[in-house]
């Protein structure tokens, strides 16, 4: 029996499932899950001492790669001052105020320790700014496991199939109307019933959570231009593609400035942090200068701090992100190269440092296209490679992630693996 699998067995004694986020599990595509004992730039080490390719980077925050040694630094030095003081520090000002110039919608923020205190925060404020209770989200968008978001959602929820998820009150649910992700006419028509009762959109403006999708620009804009027009606040889930898809995130890409905006993964360096903010005025009404509560023990922890302040200093060197795209696309057209060499119904797409990976002859806009994905060919593929040594998301419904770690000779090994696993689809 390999360690793994021993691990495995082990930690079901203990921990539902045996992990501890659903999607670890590898349920969709079978198998035992690896786990991992170290990483290094782009690579990681399982219990059995076997290195891959990292295509997950702890799903999105390991942009600089792992261990980078300024970060590494950055950890040690603030280490041996304490590990968290539940009062404020100095270096949560400096977060805020890089957070801010990277993204000029964002007046103000406020720092909690995970995407799902953020976009639950970030709807709570919208609710008590407007005193409006319905939000509107769209399908296969994750945010987070707040009740009022787990209808229809993404990410694991979606890997097994799941539209909702039990102990959500229906009470709760019905407040939630979800609507198709870039249906610009349904939208319009939601607005023209219940604008005056809604309190928010939440939105991924490049979804990641049911593999990567984007939003159209005419999509994006109807958004702002409802939410105008009727009063409701914008929020962009940008807690996985913030600081990915670009710079300044979707906001730099589509042109749009949200009202608030979530932020997690990247600011967090690979340690537990996350943000929210945006208009001054709507921040207000955050305690303790408004009513509306959230607190945290561990919000703006110093070690996390630390970490994402360097990481948010690293992307910011000249060139980081025209590098980044490169391989990113390097990887995304050789990929598809390997496909098309071996007959394999296939497509790809790619921003800056996300990717998607489709069993279809088109790039997906929709959930509903998402699902017409042929998942037994995803799971083959993903067996091969994690075979040959590539770890890709262990699911056909979740976006892939490249670091600057990521350099000529790892694309070049990944997309040789690549060909032998597409010659091996015979199902």
């Amino acid at each position: 029996m390999s360690r793994n699998q021993a691990l495995f067995e082990r930690a079901q004694q203990t921990i539902p499932g045996g992990v501890n986020s659903p999607v670890r599990a590898f349920r969709s595509v079978g198998g035992t899950p690896r786990f991992i004992e170290r990483a290094q730039g782009p690579f990681f080490w399982d219990a059995d001492g076997k290195r891959y390719i990292d295509y997950i980077g702890s799903w999105g925050p390991m942009i600089v790669g792992h261990v980078h040694p300024e970060v590494l630094d950055a950890l040690q030095r603030v280490l041996a001052n304490g590990f968290s003081f539940g009062a404020p520090t100095e270096a949560e000002i400096e977060i805020a105020e890089e957070i801010c110039k990277l993204v000029p919608s964002m007046e103000q923020v406020r720092m909690v320790s995970s995407g799902t205190e953020a976009t639950m925060s970030a709807l709570r404020l919208a609710r008590g700014f407007t005193n409006r209770s319905r939000i509107i989200k769209f399908e296969g968008c994750y945010h987070g496991h707040a009740d009022s978001l787990l209808v229809k959602a993404g990410s694991g929820l979606l890997t097994f199939g799941n539209s909702t998820s039990a102990g959500v009150p229906a009470d709760i649910a019905k407040h939630t109307t979800v609507l198709e992700y870039n249906n610009v006419e349904q939208l319009n028509e939601a607005f023209a019933a219940l604008g005056n009762e809604i309190a928010s959109i939440i939105v991924e403006p490049v979804a990641g959570n049911m593999n990567l999708v984007r939003a159209t620009p005419e999509f994006i804009n109807v958004l702002r231009a409802r939410c105008d027009e009727y009063g409701s606040v914008l929020i962009f889930d940008e807690v996985m593609c913030g600081f990915r898809v670009a710079l300044g995130g979707a906001h730099q890409v589509y042109g749009i400035k949200p009202d608030l905006t979530c932020l997690g993964k990247v600011i967090g360096g690979g340690m537990p942090a996350a943000a929210f903010g945006g208009r001054r005025d709507i921040m207000a009404h955050l305690a303790p200068l408004g009513g509306v509560y959230q607190a945290g023990t561990l919000s703006g922890n110093p070690i996390a701090v630390a970490a994402g302040l360097k990481t948010l200093q690293l992307i910011q060197r000249p060139g980081f992100y025209d590098d980044l795209a490169h391989q990113t696309h390097k990887l995304v057209e050789g990929l598809k190269v390997a496909a098309q060499d071996a007959k394999v119904p296939f497509s790809a797409d790619f921003i800056g440092g996300i990717f998607g990976l489709y069993f279809m002859e088109n790039v997906p806009e929709s959930f509903a296209q998402i699902q017409q994905g042929d998942t037994k060919r995803f799971n083959a593929f993903f067996h091969a490679m994690l075979d040959a040594g590539v770890y890709f998301a262990p699911s056909a419904f979740e976006a892939g992630f490249v670091s600057n770690a990521h350099d000529d000779d790892v694309i070049d090994a990944t997309l040789e693996a690549a060909r032998g696993a597409f010659a091996s689809l015979t199902i």
